[in-house]
C-alpha cells in the first residue's frame, strides 16, 4: 500500500511517499480502508520533535491518529462490526501503532465507531481526537442545563467542537476569539464572542455573569492562559484544561476552591488502558452528530496524500480556518 513515511524527525520535508507492506488483520481489530485523515497539532509536534517525546513511533514511522474509512476485514472476536461497515476513529500514529497517512490501517475496535450517516468522510475523519478531548473535558467538568460555559480558543479544531458539545447539553456558552472571522465562527456555532485582545478577564467576567464567573471554563489554548481561566472561573467552578505543560501560582485556583481537569485523551492508546472509553465517546458524537447537533469545520483547502507535508503546513501557518484534512483515496 502507499503512504507517507519519515525516517527522520524534522520539518514537513522529511515527509516520503513510500510502498509498505499491507497491514494483516489480527484479533480485535479490523483492516480499514482509509479515504480520509486530519492533522492534529500532536502530528506536527511529532513530526518536529519527537525524539524529545515519549510516545514517538520508531522509524520508519507513520505518522497521521484521525481517520475515516470503510471496513474491509474482521478480526477473530469482532461482533459489532461487518465488512463495509463506515467507521470512523484516533488509532494510531504514535509509539508503536502505525498512523493513518496510508492506505490501510488495522485498528483497534475499542477505538473506533460507526461514521454517522449524515457526515461525509472528510467531516468524520476530522472529529475524533478533537471530538474525544472536548467531549471528555466537559464530561469531567460536569457540565449540565443552564451554566455559563467559557471556552477558550473557540475557533480552534478542539475549541469549535466544545462549543457545539456545550451548546447541545443546553449550557449558555461563550468562546474567546481573536479577529473576525474567528469571531464570525464562533457565532455561527451559537456561542457569545468574547475578544480576549480587546477585553479583559474581568471585563468579560462582570459583561456576562455579573461578576460571579463561568460555571466551566473549557482551557484548549493552555500555557499562560490558565491564569486567566482561573481569574474567570466561579467559586467552586470547574477548569478543565487541554495544554497544562506550564509552572504556575495555583494561590487563585486554591482560594477560589476550583476544580482542575487535565484532559490527555493519548492516554488508552499510549497504555491499552481502558480503550473502551474512547469507542464509546465516539458513538455517543455519532449520536449527537446524527442529531443534527454537531458538525466540524473543515478548511478550505483539501490535500492528497502525496503532498501531507503541505497539510502540516496549513496547520502550523495558523491561517486555516477548520480542520485540515488530507484525502487518502
Amino acid at each position: 500500500m502507499k503512504a507517507m513515511v519519515i525516517k527522520s524527525f524534522g520539518g514537513s520535508e522529511v515527509f516520503e511517499l513510500a510502498d509498505i507492506s499491507k497491514p494483516q488483520v489480527k484479533a480485535g481489530h479490523v483492516l480499514v480502508s482509509i479515504e480520509a485523515s486530519s492533522v492534529n497539532t500532536v502530528d506536527t509536534m511529532i513530526r518536529q520533535m519527537g525524539a524529545e517525546l515519549p510516545f514517538a513511533p520508531p522509524f520508519p514511522a507513520v505518522l497521521g491518529m484521525d481517520f475515516a474509512g470503510t471496513i474491509e476485514a474482521i478480526g477473530e472476536g469482532v461482533t459489532q462490526y461487518s465488512v463495509g461497515d463506515e467507521v470512523y476513529g484516533c488509532a494510531g500514529g504514535l509509539a508503536e501503532l502505525p498512523g493513518t497517512l496510508a492506505e490501510y490501517i488495522v485498528a483497534d475496535v475499542n477505538l473506533i465507531a460507526k461514521k454517522a450517516k449524515n457526515l461525509t468522510m472528510r467531516e468524520a475523519a476530522a472529529i475524533p481526537l478533537v471530538g474525544i478531548t472536548a467531549y471528555e473535558g466537559l464530561i469531567r467538568a460536569n457540565t449540565s442545563k443552564g451554566q455559563n460555559v467559557l471556552v477558550h480558543g473557540g475557533s480552534g479544531g478542539v475549541g469549535h467542537i466544545a462549543i457545539q458539545l456545550a451548546k447541545h447539553m443546553e449550557a449558555n456558552v461563550f468562546a474567546t476569539g481573536g479577529g473576525e472571522k474567528q469571531t464570525a465562527l464562533i457565532e455561527k456555532l451559537g456561542a457569545k464572542s468574547i475578544n480576549y485582545k480587546t477585553e479583559t478577564v474581568e471585563d468579560y467576567v462582570n459583561k456576562h455573569t455579573g461578576g460571579t464567573g463561568f460555571d466551566v471554563v473549557f482551557d484548549s489554548v493552555g500555557g499562560e492562559n490558565m491564569t486567566n481561566s482561573f481569574n474567570a472561573a466561579a467559586l467552586n467552578g470547574q477548569v478543565s484544561s487541554t495544554v497544562s505543560l506550564v509552572e504556575i501560582d495555583l494561590s487563585v485556583a486554591h482560594f477560589k476552591g476550583l476544580s482542575l481537569h487535565v484532559v490527555f485523551m493519548l492516554i488508552p492508546m499510549l497504555h491499552n488502558y481502558k480503550r473502551a472509553a474512547h469507542a464509546e465517546i465516539l458513538s455517543k458524537l455519532t449520536e449527537i452528530a446524527e442529531a443534527g447537533a454537531l458538525r466540524p469545520v473543515l478548511d478550505e483547502q483539501s490535500f492528497s496524500l502525496e503532498v501531507a507535508g503541505q497539510a502540516h503546513d496549513r496547520l502550523a501557518s495558523g491561517q486555516g480556518m477548520g480542520k485540515v484534512v488530507i484525502d487518502i483515496k
